[in-house]
């Protein structure tokens, strides 16, 4: 990947390619490839969590063209929402240096309910609008590579895309880089040191895989030399009432809600108005990339019937956002770095609705400084905490990306860890819902 330069030409000519491919081709690829299915005679529950079933390698596409990367692709033994044994595949590049003590887990924000957006299929070299945001991704792993670090990219939303099911996110971050120092194709072992990397949908997955890493994965946990994440998700149901109504962010309601449902094996449609029906079978297998700006001023009471105006009236959902509430979830053991914007505004997000506030867009900044500052009173010290005041969720990147790269090379370096615990502002309750 330190190739770069022949590949921004590359990049947008292929991107015509995505928007004449047509769903009868997407589906052809998702179905045809075997790789993705566990076909052995044992059952998968006889596994352990990370054990590699598959193997291949193969040459690192982006936006459908190869490239003289090579990349290691690992089927594995997993853990769903539900708490029972899947496959899902990781990808890894190596060091460019031939270093197999230092990796990054890179967890995407491919944000998609389609299995073909995800991270691997578009390594592999298929092409799909969903499959934009992982393409353009190549870039941020471009500083690790040249840092010469291993990269894993896994499929954080498994194979059915489980679209914002946190704690799924987590054990198959964790259960990756299992695999990936157990196969002698990717020149790691149980001693290399990992740190984890992910913003906004790729957060989700970096803060569960550090939250359960102690109590899940505690041989991947004494590797782990830190944690940073930025464009937080931590209490969904405050997310909820922030986008709500906007005009770009209200999109992503109707897609938690179908990925969670699907991960967590609910279903809301008993409680959903004709309009709401027709909105979530539209978004099925929609990514974020269709579904921003796609129904401005979209409401959770526009999705239901009257009676279920108040969403804490509806059962499964009060069980299913408990149970995605990362606030709830154990205190990180090792270093992190949490960033997160305030400038929701930039975006059309201008809610601030009492007890939850403002945000960046999407995320809401209260529920994120509460989160690290929880961390910090439950015993990790090594919190650092940074808002970006004048930045929205898309812009919060560019600040927070190399800051982050920043902060994880001293980690490998073995220097102190900073920590803002005592200077964090205060945040919003995380408390669960409770019934109506």
């Amino acid at each position: 990947m330190i190739r770069t330069p022949v590949r921004f030409p590359a990049l947008a000519a292929a991107l015509a390619l995505v928007f004449t491919a047509t769903t009868a081709t997407v589906a052809d690829a998702r179905s045809s490839d075997s790789f993705y299915s566990y076909d052995g005679s044992a059952p998968l529950s006889s596994y352990a969590p990370g054990t590699v079933l598959k193997t291949r390698t193969l040459a690192y596409h982006v936006a459908g063209l190869a490239t003289p990367v090579q990349a290691v692709q690992l089927l594995y033994r997993t853990t769903d929402a539900q708490g029972r044994p899947s496959a899902n595949v990781t990808s890894v590049v190596r060091s460019i240096t031939g270093d197999r003590t230092k990796a990054v887990s890179y967890q995407s924000a491919y944000d998609s309910l389609d299995p073909a957006d995800a991270p691997s299929r578009a390594i592999a070299g298929d092409v799909t609008l969903g499959g934009l945001l992982p393409n353009g991704e190549s870039l941020l792993l471009l500083p690790s590579l040249l840092l010469g670090y291993n990269v894993v990219v896994p499929d954080t939303e498994g194979q059915t895309a489980d679209f914002a099911a946190g704690p799924e996110y987590g054990t198959t971050t964790l259960d990756s880089i299992r695999a990936a120092t157990s196969s002698a194709a990717t020149g790691m072992d149980d001693r290399t040191k990992f740190g984890l990397l992910g913003y906004s949908g790729g957060a989700i997955a970096t803060g569960w895989a550090a939250a359960l890493a102690p109590g899940y994965a505690p041989d991947v946990n004494r590797n782990l030399v830190g944690f940073t994440e930025g464009g937080v998700l931590v209490d969904p149901a405050h997310n909820l009432e922030y986008v709500g109504g906007s005009p770009v962010w209200s999109g992503v309601i109707p897609m938690a809600l179908i990925g969670v449902a699907r991960g967590f094996g609910i279903d809301l449609r008993p409680y959903a108005s004709e309009y709401g029906l027709k909105v979530l079978g539209e978004l099925e297998h929609a990514s974020i990339v269709t579904a921003l700006g796609r129904y401005p001023g979209l409401t959770w009471q526009k999705l239901v019937k009257p009676e279920y105006a108040n969403p804490n009236s509806v059962p499964p959902f009060v069980a299913a956002v408990n149970k995605v509430n990362i606030g709830s979830a154990p205190t990180p053991s090792v270093p992190g770095f949490i960033a997160q914007g305030n400038a929701g505004f930039l975006e059309g997000t201008t809610s601030t609705v009492p007890g939850i506030g403002t945000g960046d867009g999407v995320m809401v900044a209260g529920d994120v400084r509460a989160l690290a500052r929880q961390y910090c009173a439950t015993g990790n010290d090594s919190i650092k905490y940074t808002q970006y005041d004048a930045l929205s969720h898309v812009g919060g990147v560019a600040a927070w990306a190399p800051a982050a790269m920043g902060w994880l090379a001293d980690r490998f370096a073995g220097k102190p860890a900073p920590s803002s615990c005592g200077h964090i502002p205060a945040g919003n309750s995380l408390a669960p819902e409770e019934p109506a």
